[in-house]
């Protein structure tokens, strides 16, 4: 079994996940950035970028986005799009950094942090948590805001998660990713199993196999560890239905903190 994101699983990342609405996610960060006060261009901290599905559009939109993942393929995914991509004049391509979210310093804060598509659930004790929520607030300014997506525990317990198979072409060939998933309630993760086949023809090339243990949350239990950090949660609601509540029917939910 390989590690998280491997170099096999970076490469087909973006051709499993082209159906997710990138844009109008993006659309609902600038909302609600725009709706605490900190609409228009940003300087935006991306952590956990992956490949750049929200950093690359926000830039197009004239944001200033720098992206940190500790995937060194999704960052050669990211360069790559950016490097093919046009910006608007004066906004410079999005800065693309190895790192861990817990230890990351960078030396310099941001208008806005971003941490989406669950990233916050790759921190499955406590002090790996409180350890990246210290990340986002010592890179932002004071009154600056926090974006963040992570899995409702509410919805979790109450939808349990089972067994999925996904299929996308990419040229010639079949990508075939079986998902299971293994709940551990008692201390908040589900354990995500990936068994990646690359099918050309009828001849399997390519087998990759990764483990992704996702902690999910409750609304007390992010409040709590939000103001450790310094951050003021603002808003929790459903994602991507932001008209949502936060209740056992959103498997996901979207939150927006300020430092204080």
């Amino acid at each position: 079994m390989t590690g998280v994101f491997g170099e096999g699983y970076a490469a087909a990342y973006d051709n499993l996940y082209r159906s997710k609405d990138y844009e109008g996610e993006c659309d609902l960060i600038e909302r609600i950035l725009a709706e605490h006060g900190g609409g228009g261009p940003r300087r935006l901290l991306d952590l956990g970028c992956g490949t750049g599905g929200h950093a690359l559009p926000l830039a197009q939109r004239g944001h200033r986005v720098t992206g940190v993942d500790r995937s060194p393929g999704m960052l050669v995914q990211a360069r790559e799009k950016a490097g093919q991509m046009t910006l608007p004049a004066g906004v410079d391509s999005p800065a693309f950094h190895q790192g861990d979210v817990r230890d990351l310093e960078l030396g310099r804060r941001f208008e806005a942090v971003l941490m989406m598509f669950a990233v916050l659930g790759y921190q499955h004790e406590n002090a790996d948590l409180l350890a990246a929520l210290a990340t986002v607030r010592r890179h932002l300014e004071p009154g600056g805001l926090f974006v963040f997506d992570v899995w409702n525990g509410a919805a979790v317990l109450s939808d349990r998660p089972g067994q999925r198979i996904r299929t996308v072409r990419e040229n010639d060939d079949r990508i075939v990713r079986t998902t299971e998933t293994r709940l551990d309630a008692v201390h908040q993760r589900c354990h995500v199993r990936f068994n990646l086949l690359r099918i050309k023809g009828d001849r399997v090339v390519d087998e990759q196999d990764e483990e992704h243990v996702m902690r999910f949350f409750f609304p007390q239990e992010l409040g709590l560890a939000l103001g450790f950090a310094k951050l003021q949660l603002l808003d929790l609601r459903g994602f991507p239905d932001y008209a949502a509540a936060p209740d056992e029917r959103a498997w996901n939910v979207i939150g927006v903190a300020r430092a204080v």
